[in-house]
């Protein structure tokens, strides 16, 4: 064998022994971990069952202090309940000892009322005896002589109590007659201003009849397009020189006026240029109707108005009333009735104010429900107007009772303006209509021999047959055709009653 081949199996057999001893060391060594961590285990279970017995006997002292505590809180409560049970007998047996004391009182108010009752019988009938007595001995029943006992008392003063109550009218109405025309007088004459009546037009003039062509367009387009932007109907006829413009918005026929007048002007009558120039008109008559409110407040001296009252109180720029302007008639009477508020003593401011706005409600009676009184009530409130002024304006048309000096000023005010001449028109034939339904009227009473209703309206005189009504019953009747006229008539203003009964006697000396 050669060198080479012994060291190579010197080289293996080395190697193979270094393997062995390396193996048997590893073992060693893990035998002796082993038992190192089975010594650590034991420990930690003899560790572990020491420390569960100390939990256990913990836990087992701790229940039993609490129970020993539960025990001592449910000995408490049996108690407690035992003495508030000791404690429900005792009111018991008082309410019970109550309930027999009430029943005994309630037995005896109920003898107490029967006897009530049968003293309150015994009375009656002593006295329905006694009645009866009086009845049989007098010859006349109770209802007989109270009214023979009113006859006579009616016969004896009735002559006297007419007397009296003539002297005291003469005198006191002459007088406050007298004071009432002179401050009548002395506020018209100090307002000079136009009684002519204005009606708001609504034809528009054109320059020749081809511009009718152009404002009714290609089947008809142009016409629905305005038609259709102002909220208006626009009627195109035969009238030379004319278009009509019909709404009952007041504020849409000036819209569509406005437009109209411009597109004409304009020349381009088309619906893109319509709407646009409805558009600018809105705004225009927006603008006027600001304008307008302000000089009516700046004109009456009024200047705590919220904004938008002033701005509906414009509107009444375009309302007419019976052909008159309402914001010219607000303004005449903001005027009378200041002057007479001066002469009365009153609250000039709180006339005036009441005044102006006392048709505000007119400005949009068209589009809310409800009579132009109560929607200007309304408006005054929601926009916070001051609660007197309210006061003043609400009773012009009696619609409600006169609570201040001031509301009568504002009734008065508005009767003056628009009872004076020229200020308002109406047609002939509701002029005579109104006057033959009155005289109708008054000519249904009896006793009545005839009536005339005398200017314009506002007054009837009645002529009655002295033979069948007296002077007291002439006042009665009256007051009941006032009251009749009041709820069957329409009218405006107010109506005078004037009653005349006339005894003539004639004898001849021969």
């Amino acid at each position: 064998m050669s060198i080479t081949l012994i060291t190579i199996l010197l080289s293996a057999g080395a190697l193979f022994f270094g393997v062995l001893i390396g193996y048997y060391l590893r073992v060693i060594v893990a035998l002796g971990k082993r038992r190192s961590i089975e010594i650590d285990i034991k420990q930690m279970l003899v560790g572990a069952k020491e420390e569960a017995q100390r939990i256990t006997d913990e836990a087992k002292k701790k229940s039993e202090e609490q129970l020993a505590n539960l025990k001592e809180e449910e000995k408490k409560k049996g108690e407690e309940l035992r003495e508030t049970e000791k404690r429900l007998i005792k009111k018991d047996e008082f309410l019970d000892t109550r309930q027999v004391e009430i029943n005994k009182e309630v037995d005896n108010i109920k003898i107490k009322v029967e006897e009530v009752k049968k003293v309150q019988e015994k009375v009656l009938k002593m006295e329905e005896d006694k009645r009866t007595d009086l009845e049989r001995v007098a010859k006349l029943s109770q209802e007989e002589a109270k009214e023979e006992l009113l006859r006579d008392i009616e016969r004896k003063y009735e002559e006297d109590l007419l007397t009296r109550i003539q002297k005291l009218e003469n005198s006191n109405e002459e007088k406050l007659d007298r004071r009432a025309k002179d401050i009548l007088a002395t506020s018209i004459q100090r307002l000079a201003s136009s009684t002519a009546s204005e009606l708001m037009t609504t034809v528009v003039s054109i320059p020749n009849n081809e511009i009718k062509g152009k404002i009714i367009g290609k089947e008809g387009r142009n016409i629905r397009a305005f038609e259709r932007a102002s909220g208006v109907e626009i009627i195109v006829d035969d009238t030379p020189g004319s278009i009509v413009i019909s709404s009952f918005d007041p504020i849409r026929r000036q819209v569509a006026r406005l437009a109209l007048e411009n597109l004409i002007l304009d020349g381009r009558i088309q619906p893109a240029k319509i709407e646009e120039l409805v558009e600018k008109a809105k705004e225009e008559i927006n603008k006027i109707i600001k304008e307008k409110g302000e000089q009516a407040v700046y004109e009456c001296g009024i200047f705590n108005f919220d904004p938008r009252i002033v701005a509906i109180i414009g509107r009444l720029y375009f309302r007419t009333s019976y052909g008159q302007n309402v914001l010219q008639h607000s303004i005449e009477m903001t005027h009378i009735a200041g002057m007479l508020a001066e002469e009365l003593g009153a609250d000039v401011a709180i006339a005036k104010a009441g005044a102006l706005v006392h048709d505000i409600g007119k400005a949009l009676d068209h589009e809310v429900q409800g009579t132009h009184v109560e929607i200007g009530i309304r408006i005054l409130q929601k926009f916070g107007a001051d609660e007197r002024i309210i006061t003043a304006m609400k009773s012009h048309h009696e619609d409600y009772p006169y609570e201040t000096i001031e509301a009568i000023i504002v009734q008065t005010a508005d009767s003056i303006s628009g009872g004076r001449p020229g200020a308002r028109r109406d047609s002939v034939e509701n002029y005579l209509k109104r006057l033959q339904e009155l005289e109708a009227l008054v000519n249904t009473f009896p006793a009545v021999e005839k009536s005339y209703a005398l200017q314009a309206g506002r007054e009837i005189r009645i002529f009655v047959t002295p033979e069948k009504i007296s002077d007291t019953e002439a006042k009665l009747m009256a007051r009941d055709i006032a009251l009749k006229i009041e709820q069957e008539l329409k009218y405006p203003g107010e109506i005078k009653v004037t009653m005349i009964r006339e005894t003539r006697i004639i004898e001849y000396a021969r």
